[in-house]
């Protein structure tokens, strides 16, 4: 199983105090702090994903339960128009996240903010990385947004960056939200309460989605 590097320090955290427990003789000790390793360790697992090849299929960002699909909510949304998709990851989710389509990154911006439940509406105005992303001239925007227990992300692209489709970007530590932008003229091909897996499951095409031979 490969373990994201964000998990490292705090795998650490648990895992060297147990070594030391059960060198001293107290393996009661030991076992809870080694169980709480493992528990990290599963948090921050970083499977493989295949996506789809679909030039303009939108690939999900995240891991997680979908709260919202639809247009978007002016007030909290990039501005102009645009459809919304709304991810909500718990800490039993896989955390890395991926690029939802290939493009070019043109802006990555961090916004100070609350620190509500991820799953609440209020959510969308968190702190947050707002990546902001061209694809053949059309611009889609995804947030990676904390909640009231995930205090920090990591986002490891920068402006300038090109990138593919389901490419690992960054993590979200402990249960967070994922908020995705994309023109009015996609079809959005998931709703609220769908399962999503990031870099795998198709949650929009940015146009007609494809025809099917013999349908």
């Amino acid at each position: 199983m490969t373990i994201d590097r964000a998990g490292f320090p705090f795998i650490g955290v648990a895992l060297i105090p147990a070594a030391v427990c059960l060198a001293a003789g107290l393996p009661l000790v030991a076992l809870p702090l080694s169980g709480l390793g493992v528990a990290i360790a599963l948090f921050f697992r970083d499977p493989e994903r295949v996506p789809p090849q679909m030039p303009e299929a939108v690939v999900s960002p995240a891991d997680g339960r979908v709260l919202y699909a639809g247009p978007a909510d002016r007030p909290l949304a990039p501005p102009g128009d645009w459809l919304q998709i709304s991810i909500f990851l718990s800490p039993l989710d896989v955390h890395v996240n991926r690029v939802p389509i290939a493009g070019q990154v043109t802006r990555v911006e961090h916004v100070p903010g609350t620190f509500v439940p991820a799953f609440r509406d209020g959510a969308a105005l968190n702190e947050r990385t707002e990546i902001w992303l061209d694809h053949a001239g059309q611009t889609i925007v995804f947030r990676q947004i904390v909640g009231a227990l995930a205090r920090r992300v990591v986002c490891r692209v920068a402006a300038g960056t090109t990138v593919q489709t389901g490419q690992r970007f960054g993590i979200m530590k402990f249960g967070s939200r994922m908020d995705l932008f994309m023109p009015t003229t996609a079809t959005l091909v998931v709703s609220k309460g769908n399962r999503v897996r990031g870099g795998e499951t198709v949650v929009a095409h940015l146009g007609a989605p494809p025809v099917t031979d013999g349908i």
